[in-house]
């Protein structure tokens, strides 16, 4: 049962990540536009580069492929997201300053998620119940490294 709620949870989780990185590739002019709005340096070139951390991060831990690494590609794209593009201190309308609070809290709540998966791939290094990755025996080799 445990292996069976651990993967919906994977499922749910990473399909955000997957369809976010989609879009941040397929909808590039778009999403770059509100990042370089928000202050983002270079926002072409980082909307693009958070897409690929994005799908690539919510693959590796759908199939359970290098969860570390992608835990910390999508935590590596949240913290700075919600400190550049979601800022919602000094935003003189309440509405607009309500709905950007929600997305940085939202931001550092998934990260504590992506936190978690970390540590859940930390502590059992051997493959998860229906995933394609690492060791099934669990303790050594490629399963113990990021």
């Amino acid at each position: 049962m445990g292996g069976l709620v651990l993967l919906i949870g994977r499922v749910v989780f990473s399909f955000f990540f997957i369809y976010s990185g989609f879009n941040h590739l397929t909808k590039l002019s778009t999403y770059s536009q509100y990042a370089g709005a928000s202050g983002v340096p270079a926002p072409t070139l980082l909307t693009a580069v958070s897409g690929l951390m994005l799908l690539a991060g919510g693959v590796s831990i759908l199939l359970g492929v290098k969860a570390r690494w992608g835990s910390l590609l999508i935590a590596a794209f949240l913290i700075p997201a919600a400190f550049t593009v979601h800022k919602f201190w000094g935003i003189a309308d309440p509405m607009m300053a309500a709905n950007q609070a929600a997305h940085f809290w939202k931001n550092i709540s998934l990260t504590g998620a992506c936190l978690m998966f970390y540590g859940l791939a930390t502590l059992y290094p051997g493959r998860w119940p229906y995933s394609i990755g690492r060791t099934a025996a669990g303790g050594g080799g490629a399963a113990t490294t990021i």
